[in-house]
């Protein structure tokens, strides 16, 4: 990342040593736009702090107005030259050649990501993969633009020729939980289609973008399609806000998602947004709990529970309640917590200190509204250069109530909630009532040994993606969340479209 380094301030110690390997600290002064690394408008700092030791090993400039001004303004500029006039095959060559380059730069993109967020590595190192596997995906989809579209009039007498116009510039606010892969489902569509980009990073991630911007520079993309401003958040809201902006795209928190969707409502300007979530897995009493416990981590608690459309509430049989229960604490009892550098750690810290003493919070509150720790339920305290770390334990809560405020709301941290519903005579009536009793609706699961019976529960949960027995993400089907987990969907088709403006020309034949 050499284009994108500069010397660390003076006083600023070179290298941290953890784990065996030399991490060098990372001061950058600039933001990306037409094509080049240039030197930020503001003087002001974004600190990036590793959260398993607390230490701040990184900054970014914390973007101005003008920044933003620059940004788009360059964007407007390609926008108005050869990207969006470029056959679509054309540009899924370069999305082709971003997705090579990304993978070039695996190792460097999985250890910044992990040093900014705590992401286990074991996680972060697939972001490559995956990134490039969205782009690959997206460059299929170039035949979809391609073909002719005419539409006969149902009574005849003439037709409609509908053209696929790109929208313009768009803004990209990625959050800090997965800062790579969320950035990707907007970014490849958006440049399939013929857009050009701002992106705006999560204030405590903005060093592993700039490995992306690398590989985009690689790729030979033309200055101005993609550019890059770093912030706080009110950065994003004047970049939201911007006069030059035709679409905005954000993966973050429910309250600041109804803000950015109260000011694109005033503004007429397609908004994309992919929010909270509270999901649920429902346990039918013929579920097989051995083969539950092998993907409950990664359904359930996946990068240490920092992930939005996880399902955090199990929802078991009375019948079978202490089974589950038992079931679920030792799986997550087993899971190794530390070091997110170390490849055989599950667990990692909190993101941020923030974040910290929000889980924290709930913990408490859990606790002392009468639900149970069956594990965990504290802070952890970890040694070997760990001890300042964002660290806790992950925690599993038993007897469980609906009420609860740890039953209701998005925790976003390492923490299970298990809750009972009657199953008398085989009945999921009252599961199906507790997944759907929450504001959110973005995952889901149903673990059952009939699929069947298990695909007319998830019929009726009322969420945007469901997993029969476990979940995953699928590039080519839409994701999207109902209700407060969001408005749009990304991924598919429908992802492609929703950066996209329709024309009809109607002629006579």
């Amino acid at each position: 990342m050499t284009s994108a380094t500069h010397d660390a301030p003076a006083g600023a110690p070179a290298l941290t040593t953890r784990s065996g390997l030399a991490l060098p600290h990372t001061h950058v002064d600039t933001i990306y736009v037409d094509g080049a690394w240039q030197r930020s408008r503001g003087t002001g700092r974004n600190p990036v702090t590793d959260p398993a030791t607390g230490e701040v090993w990184g900054s970014v400039p914390d973007g101005t107005p003008g920044d933003v001004d620059a940004a788009v303004g360059s964007a407007q500029k390609a926008f108005a030259g050869e990207w969006p006039r470029l056959a679509p095959s054309e540009r899924a060559a370069y999305l082709l050649r971003i997705a090579d380059e990304v993978e070039k730069r695996a190792d460097e993109l999985s250890l910044t990501n992990s040093r900014e967020n705590g992401s286990p590595v074991a996680e972060s190192s697939g972001a490559a993969a995956n990134a490039a596997g969205i782009l690959r995906y997206f460059a299929t989809l170039d035949g979809y633009l391609e073909q002719e579209d005419v539409r006969p009039f149902p009574r005849g007498g003439g037709e409609s020729v509908v053209r696929r116009d790109p929208l313009g510039v768009c803004a990209l606010i990625a959050p800090w939980n997965f800062p790579i892969n969320l950035v990707m489902i907007k970014l490849a569509p958006a440049l399939l289609a013929g857009c050009t980009v701002v992106i705006k990073p999560a204030s405590p991630t903005p060093l592993s973008i700039r490995v992306i911007i690398d590989a985009i520079a690689a790729a030979g993309v033309p200055a101005g399609v993609v550019n890059l401003v770093t912030g706080s958040g009110r950065l994003g809201d004047v970049l939201v806000k911007h006069p030059g902006v035709a679409k905005v795209a954000f993966t973050g928190s429910t309250p600041v998602g109804r803000k950015i969707a109260a000011a694109c409502g005033e503004l007429l300007r397609p908004v994309t947004l992919e929010l909270g979530g509270k999901s649920s897995a429902i346990v039918l009493p013929d579920a097989d709990l051995d083969a539950m416990s092998r993907v409950l981590i990664k359904s359930s608690m996946r990068n240490t529970g920092q992930t939005c459309y996880i399902s955090t509430r199990i929802l078991a049989p009375a019948s079978r309640y202490d089974e589950v229960v038992d079931m679920v604490t030792a799986t997550i009892a087993a899971g190794k917590q530390g070091d997110p550098l170390d490849p055989d750690t599950v667990f990692g810290p909190c993101a941020t200190e923030a974040q910290y003493r929000t889980v924290m919070e709930y913990v408490e509150s859990g606790l002392a509204e009468g639900a149970r720790a069956t594990t965990g339920g504290r802070a952890a305290s970890l040694a070997g250069g760990l001890e300042d770390g964002y660290f806790i334990e992950p925690t599993v809560f038993a007897d469980v109530t609906p009420d609860m405020r740890i039953a209701r709301e998005e925790i976003f941290g390492p923490v299970i909630t298990i809750l009972k519903y009657n199953d008398a005579g085989g009945s999921v009536e009252e599961a199906v009532a507790l997944a759907n009793n929450t504001e959110f609706g973005l995952g889901g699961l149903v673990f059952g040994r009939d699929e069947d019976a298990a695909l007319a529960v998830a019929d009726r949960m009322d969420t945007g993606s469901v997993g029969l027995n476990f979940f995953a993400s699928n590039h080519s089907a839409p994701f999207g969340g109902r209700h407060d987990s969001g408005l749009g969907t990304e991924y598919g088709i429908e992802g492609l479209n929703a950066y996209l403006s329709y024309k009809s020309i109607h002629r006579k034949r």
